[in-house]
């Protein structure tokens, strides 16, 4: 690829890739350093970048890929793959400040939610992410990792559930929801 294109590529979904690999490392210095390698590496391939089909799944892909190799490598190198959680700048909706209560409630659910997706196993936490996140469609996230539709969809399905029962172990019961 030509530094024209990865510029241009960067100024549209630059910002997407960053998220997506924040929450693949679960820290801002790893996460840095994902997307640079990612546009990186993109830059180093003779790839070329077809427009008119999904060119920022191209960099998901090449993002996750990226990942899993570090993490193999981390974990031939220690035996145990280490995992951090997101600093406390985690992405909040801000809530109308009518009931402070109900927002309050709001922001710690979201909060908790985040916590169990980043415990949750990579098979079912990277499709939930994609696709809530990034708001990819079955069949893309089937493509970026390789997967059935019918087992991402699978995947997703157990995910939600896990998230659910962690959710109503956690005290947060069906009455608030």
């Amino acid at each position: 690829m030509e530094a024209r294109e990865i510029e241009r590529c960067i100024d549209e979904f630059g910002a997407d890739v960053y998220r997506f690999c924040l929450k693949l490392c679960m820290n801002r210095e790893d996460a840095e350093d994902l997307y640079q390698q990612t546009f990186l590496k993109a830059l180093e391939c003779s790839f070329t970048l077809e427009w008119e089909k999904n060119p920022r799944a191209f960099f998901f892909v090449a993002a996750h890929n990226q990942w899993k190799s570090s993490r193999r490598k981390a974990a031939r190198r220690s035996g145990i793959v280490q995992c951090m959680n997101i600093e406390d700048e985690r992405e909040y909706t801000i809530c109308s400040g009518e009931d402070i209560e109900a927002d309050y409630f709001h922001r710690e659910m979201i909060s908790e939610i985040s916590r169990i997706i980043q415990e949750l196993p990579d098979k079912f936490r990277i499709p939930l992410i994609l696709f809530y996140l990034f708001e990819f469609k079955v069949e893309q996230i089937g493509r970026m990792t390789g997967k059935s539709p019918g087992t991402v969809k699978s995947r997703l399905f157990k995910g939600r559930k896990m998230i659910k029962k962690r959710l109503e172990e956690a005290g947060y019961g069906e009455e608030r929801f």
